[in-house]
């Protein structure tokens, strides 16, 4: 049985607005939207390519850390393929992102960049 990747899970402080973000800015679904037994907002979404991103706010009794949105150890980023790097950095930093890096040009050709979503989420976009 191959290991797919079965979803990415996404911790915010407002969790419908970090969902709302990503349905704007990356044409994500909301898929369902409820309260779970843990007491924390939970929002399935989908991408366009059908990876689940699960968007969840703090659970009952749950102390979580300050958002790092640069480069750090463990997970640090997931990447969107784009087209048009640089009018996508202009349309996202127009959307509440911040611009952190690039483009950057790749050995290999092709380009880099890097923001931060609202709610300090590290988003890296590749050109090919």
């Amino acid at each position: 049985m191959p290991y797919n990747i079965n979803h990415i899970h996404l911790k915010s402080e407002d969790p419908k607005s970090t969902a709302d973000w990503f349905v704007k800015a990356f044409n994500f679904k909301i898929v369902s939207d409820y309260v779970r037994h843990f007491g924390d907002r939970f929002l399935v979404t989908k991408s366009e390519n059908g990876v689940t991103v699960n968007i969840s706010g703090v659970r009952d009794g749950e102390e979580l850390g300050p958002s790092n949105d640069d480069a750090h150890f463990g997970l640090e980023h997931f990447g969107f393929d784009t087209d048009d790097i640089e009018a996508d950095i202009t349309r996202l930093v127009g959307m509440g992102a911040t611009h952190k890096e690039g483009p950057i040009i790749n050995t290999g050709g092709g380009k880099i960049g890097f923001i931060s979503a609202p709610g300090g989420i590290r988003i890296e976009l590749i050109e090919k």
